[in-house]
């Protein structure tokens, strides 16, 4: 059975999750700018509900032999037991946690050109058949996460657009919006700090990328 199609939550009490995926605490440039953003998300709307998820402490499930074998039982309708009973289980919650909130806020820096691992397994549990997306022969794949906005602050601290390509290329965003696109999230807002160890101007790309979270987040 699909997954119900969300229903946008007034702008008052929308809840909002911050995904943070870099481990480097208060150090991180992408975390810094998320929270400025979540900060002024809370002054907007102080009866709304605003949680974190640090994929570098949250324990998720291992997506290995039992949970596959789970994943293509529950597919072919039918219903896993044992040991892949108990890795769906943990998928499903996961996904249901991810799946209760209105508003997504990922701090996202740049590794090895693309996205941190953790984020990368984190996509790989909660994107699911009849939770994330669904499937047709004709049709093709359809998002389920409908009604819900995100912002995702992208951080590189070499790369940066228009630059040479000895200092590295984009496999970061353009993978990361297309994964949130086909989860079925068309409203995305994105903030970009790049080449923040090297710019000349990196305190001011520092400062436009905080003063952008903080118009973001009175108006998300």
């Amino acid at each position: 059975m699909n997954a119900p199609e969300n229903t946008s939550a007034p702008a008052d009490t929308a809840r909002l999750l911050h995904i943070a995926a870099s481990p480097m605490g208060e150090r991180s440039q992408s975390r810094a700018i998320a929270e400025t953003l979540v900060a002024a998300y809370r002054r907007s709307r102080p009866h709304a509900t605003t949680d974190e998820l640090d994929l570098w402490r949250e324990r998720l499930p291992e997506f290995g032999a039992a949970a596959v074998g789970a994943k293509r039982t529950e597919a072919a309708g039918g219903q896993a037991d044992g040991e892949g009973a108990v890795a769906w289980k943990e998928v499903r919650r996961v996904f249901e946690h991810f799946d209760s909130y209105d508003r997504y806020v990922f701090s996202v820096p740049m590794w090895n050109f693309g996205i941190p691992y953790v984020l990368k397994h984190f996509i790989d549990v909660v994107s699911q058949a009849h939770m994330l997306f669904s499937f047709d022969r004709d049709s093709g794949y359809s998002g389920l996460l409908k009604g819900k906005k995100a912002v995702v602050v992208y951080t590189s601290s070499i790369y940066g657009p228009g630059m040479p390509a000895a200092f590295g290329d984009d496999h970061q965003k353009p993978a990361f919006d297309s994964w949130l696109r086909w989860a079925g999230v068309t409203d995305i807002s994105t903030i970009q700090l790049r080449a923040h160890q090297i710019a000349e101007d990196a305190d001011l790309l520092r400062r436009d990328a905080h003063a952008r979270a903080q118009e973001i987040g009175r108006t998300l």
